[in-house]
């Protein structure tokens, strides 16, 4: 025969159920208010950083759009008790700068800050440096401006095969012709971007010393240091490479204070 067992034996173990269940949900609600603020404050540093660098970049009388910030790292909230923020990504986008007097065009400039230190009376102060231990920059400058630096009517630039390609009217010895060719791009000092072109040539080229003279003096014209419009955050260019979409400059800095960025 079946033993029984009293009803209210079970009932312990269901409040038991319950209790746990509560508990998780609240654990669950607690956790996911304590996420929204973290999101909250980054956000609101994100917005602060962002007026910052539009300061910066109206004091070197450049223009761009409204800079797009991104703390990184999670939980934000321990990073600012620390002072201590792993990464911040800021994009500019659109950004004109003025050389010698032409504006030459960044279509996007991203910057990406590390190691970040920021005590929290400087954030709660403005007072001292915020400082990030290396940044490092990444910027198109578009063919179109570079060409007007080198101020040759008609002449065009343009990538092929990873090179710097030229393609320029000239009038030699009363015939107009074409000329094609590509360019060394290298660093040079002060920021610049050496073009040297070295490789000249135009169909149709007439078959005689003075031509071949001509040609070279043109490629010797347009072999220039190019200034570069002034980078924020102290960056310094390492490295130049043609694309597609223009001249890719390659920056970076260290120990850099960013909010003394002009």
């Amino acid at each position: 025969m079946a033993e029984a067992y009293p009803a209210y034996e079970e009932r312990p173990r269901r409040r038991g159920r319950k209790v746990l269940v509560t508990l998780l949900v609240l654990l669950l609600l607690l956790v996911g208010l304590l996420v929204v603020a973290d999101r909250v404050a980054a956000g609101v540093a994100e917005r602060a950083i962002a007026d910052q660098v539009e300061q910066e970049i109206a004091k070197q009388q450049a223009k761009s759009a409204p800079p797009q910030v991104d703390v990184g790292g999670f939980p934000f909230l321990t990073q600012v008790v620390d002072g201590r923020y792993e990464r911040i990504s800021i994009v500019l986008t659109d950004v004109q700068g003025a050389v010698e007097g032409n504006a030459v065009s960044v279509p996007r400039l991203d910057v990406d800050a590390r190691n970040v230190q920021a005590s929290l009376d400087t954030l709660r102060s403005g007072q001292g440096d915020v400082v990030a231990e290396t940044v490092d920059g990444t910027g198109t400058v578009t063919y179109d401006s570079l060409a007007k630096l080198l101020d040759r009517p008609g002449l065009k630039l343009g990538e092929q095969d990873g090179r710097l390609v030229v393609t320029a009217p000239v009038d030699i010895l009363g015939q107009k012709l074409t000329v094609t060719g590509t360019a060394e791009v290298t660093v040079a000092e002060g920021n610049k971007v050496a073009l040297r072109f070295n490789d000249l040539d135009a169909e149709g080229l007439p078959p005689v010393p003075l031509a071949r003279t001509l040609l070279s003096n043109y490629a010797r014209g347009i072999s220039i240091d190019v200034p570069l419009p002034e980078l924020p955050f102290q960056l310094n260019v390492r490295k130049v490479e043609p694309r597609p979409e223009g001249l890719t400059v390659t920056a970076d800095a260290k120990d850099v204070p960013l909010n003394q960025a002009a």
